[in-house]
């Protein structure tokens, strides 16, 4: 008591001074100061509740304000839609969706598709196409070869590059990726002899191809000896092939027709506009060694209008022929100098590209060279068993003496090979 009265006194004492409410803890117990009273209460003080922020703070995740990727991420896992009354309403998407979002966002990083279903796997390749995965340099030929390897002719069946020469040059290698292809068109693209994608064509993966469309690609005969040694020598390569165009190719003459001849189930072939000397000899030579008659009229196979772009990557295609035409795209400031250029009647340097129309005129006038197989009705009859097993002792008579001459003929050819041949035999 004598304490607390000494306390009091003090406080009297020098009331000037405001310290604030005083604690003093006693026998275990916490007792407060009252000033107006001058004694001790045994009261517990009101805590106020521990705030570690103020209130006007507030928390934003950098990835919000940043990363817009993983926004987009977010939104995309409801589809959001407006009810009659025009209210926004949003549902969550199924696990399967947000799944192949996921893959098809990480498509490059797959390890193998080879005995994945089919159904699934074209749904996964739309959800990369519509992402635009196959556009990327890198990543897109890698993601691309995964699917080429496990479905083939699925993802493209049908490709059509006609006139498209920067795009073969910019996507050498995605194209390069297709497989079991059986038609393709690369006419008026200046490609040569010596491209990489004409020695592409003798690989086992393009053995498939049966309608091959070459028309204004500055082939020579060095060219069609190259491409055809694989089936001439080593029946490998294109020996599947059923239509072959080679019209306006100028510098293709007598002797590389001749290496044509090998392409025993040919069904239609074009070479006009070639440089062929005597035409007669020609017409004779293909009609008795591949059985090809000349055509007086033109022929459907030879308009370009059955070959398209056909498959899974049939987009992906035109995703980059676009890329390609928004490279090229000439820009602003380059448009006022081709004005001024005009004015002065100066020529632009930007010269456009020559369409195959003209080639078609020069080749129309030059004269038609295409050829096809005639169709052979063969007529069934009822046979007795006497005449038929005669027949049949005939037949293997025949077939002995044909594999006999087959042998011989083919110890011959080995022997007359030049030695251009074994040149271009050691290079495969």
């Amino acid at each position: 008591q004598s304490w607390s009265r000494g306390m009091s006194y003090c406080l009297h004492s020098e009331s000037h001074l405001d310290t604030g409410p005083i604690y003093v803890r006693e026998n275990g117990k916490l007792h407060v100061v009252n000033q107006g009273a001058g004694g001790i209460q045994d009261v517990t003080p009101k805590t106020r509740p521990f705030r570690l922020f103020s209130r006007s703070f507030s928390v934003e995740l950098c990835m919000n304000r940043e990363d817009d990727r993983a926004r987009r991420q977010r939104t995309d896992h409801f589809i959001f839609t407006y009810t009659k009354e025009g209210n926004l309403r949003y549902s969550a998407k199924s696990l399967f969706s947000l799944v192949l979002g996921y893959i098809s966002d990480n498509v490059d990083h797959i390890d193998s598709l080879i005995g994945f279903p089919e159904q699934i796997a074209e749904k996964l390749f739309s959800a990369a196409e519509a992402r635009q995965k196959f556009t990327e340099p890198v990543t897109g030929l890698r993601a691309l070869q995964k699917f080429t390897e496990a479905y083939g002719s699925l993802v493209l069946c049908s490709l059509c590059l006609r006139n498209r020469c920067l795009v073969i040059s910019e996507k050498l290698e995605e194209i390069k990726s297709f497989r079991e292809l059986t038609c393709l068109d690369l006419s008026c693209c200046k490609l040569g002899d010596e491209h990489e994608l004409l020695e592409h064509l003798t690989k086992e993966a393009l053995s498939s191809i049966k309608q091959l469309l070459l028309k204004d690609n500055s082939l020579s005969d060095a060219g069609l000896r190259r491409m055809t040694a694989p089936v001439r020598v080593l029946k490998k390569g294109l020996e599947n092939l059923l239509v072959l165009d080679l019209s306006c190719n100028p510098k293709i003459t007598d002797v590389g027709i001749g290496y044509l001849l090998s392409f025993k189930k040919l069904n239609c072939l074009d070479i006009s506009g070639t440089g062929l000397k005597d035409v007669d000899a020609v017409i004779k030579r293909i009609q008795m060694q591949i059985g090809l008659v000349h055509s007086k009229v033109p022929l459907k196979e030879f308009d370009h209008s059955n070959c398209k772009t056909e498959g899974w990557a049939e987009q992906t295609v035109l995703q980059w022929e676009q890329a390609v035409m928004e490279a090229i795209k000439p820009q602003d400031n380059l448009r006022s100098r081709t004005a001024a250029l005009r004015f002065y009647g100066k020529t632009c340097r930007i010269e456009e590209v020559v369409k195959c129309t003209v080639v078609e005129a020069e080749t129309k006038a030059s004269g038609n060279l295409q050829f096809y197989k005639e169709k052979v009705q063969n007529s069934h009859l009822p046979l007795k068993k006497e005449v038929a097993g005669s027949h049949e002792l005939k037949n293997n008579r025949k077939r002995a003496l044909a594999e006999q001459e087959r042998e011989r003929t083919s110890k011959q050819k080995h022997l007359c090979l030049t030695v251009e041949d074994w040149d271009l035999l050691n290079t495969y």
